[in-house]
């Protein structure tokens, strides 16, 4: 099963991945960078698992670069916040 399958699954890589960076040093800017050059890549060449993907290209698909930038902030806020409840 591909961590795409599932949206929990999806979101715990992605919570693995975000405390990873945190602790290489990485800070909340350029880890939103990331996010949002993760987000572009997923659009353009993955096609969505799920419906909670689908929603999310389609939104991403649909939204400027600043919009983007906001998403890819709203998901590593996200993924930081399940980290914290699960902690």
């Amino acid at each position: 099963m591909s961590i795409l399958d599932n949206f929990d699954s999806w979101k715990g890589f992605l919570a693995n991945r975000l405390q990873q960076a945190k602790s290489s040093g990485m800070n909340h800017e350029t880890i939103t960078n990331f996010a949002q050059e993760v987000g572009d890549y997923l659009a353009s060449n993955v096609d969505a698992k799920n419906k909670e993907e689908a929603v999310l290209k389609e939104l991403w698909n649909a939204a400027s670069e600043e919009e983007q930038q906001a998403i890819a902030s709203s998901m590593v806020r996200l993924v930081e916040q399940q980290g914290n409840n699960n902690g």
